[in-house]
């Protein structure tokens, strides 16, 4: 009998998720992309943020292909997001005419770019 409970307990500690694992953000929508994109290019820094945009894409897209993941799309998507939405205040921080010569780059917060 207690060999059963042993074996139970065997059992459960080796198909056990780890408690501090943090779950994986959702996906976008599918249109997100497309919706970004039309974001971007109403933005005022349209003329630097679409190609950028654009090269991200493009490069996510071959990545897919190899990778067969669609994590690379997500990662883009989830990037230009955080961009688009930290505009305004990075806008208000520069109108202000505050020293950012201490700033950090954006790269240091967001990682490399895919």
């Amino acid at each position: 009998m207690e060999s059963l409970a042993c074996r139970k307990t065997l059992e459960d500690a080796m198909t056990a998720q780890p408690e501090y694992a943090p779950a994986p953000p959702p996906a976008p929508a599918p249109t997100a992309a497309a919706d970004l994109l039309a974001r971007v290019r109403a933005d005022r820094r349209a003329e630097q943020w679409a190609p950028a945009f654009e090269r991200d894409w493009v490069q996510a897209l071959e990545d897919s292909r190899h990778s067969y993941s669609l994590t690379p799309l997500h990662d883009v998507v989830r990037a230009w997001q955080a961009r688009l939405a930290a505009a305004p205040a990075v806008d208000a921080f520069l109108a202000s005419g505050m020293d950012d010569s201490d700033g950090v780059a954006l790269e240091d917060i967001l990682g490399a770019r895919p």
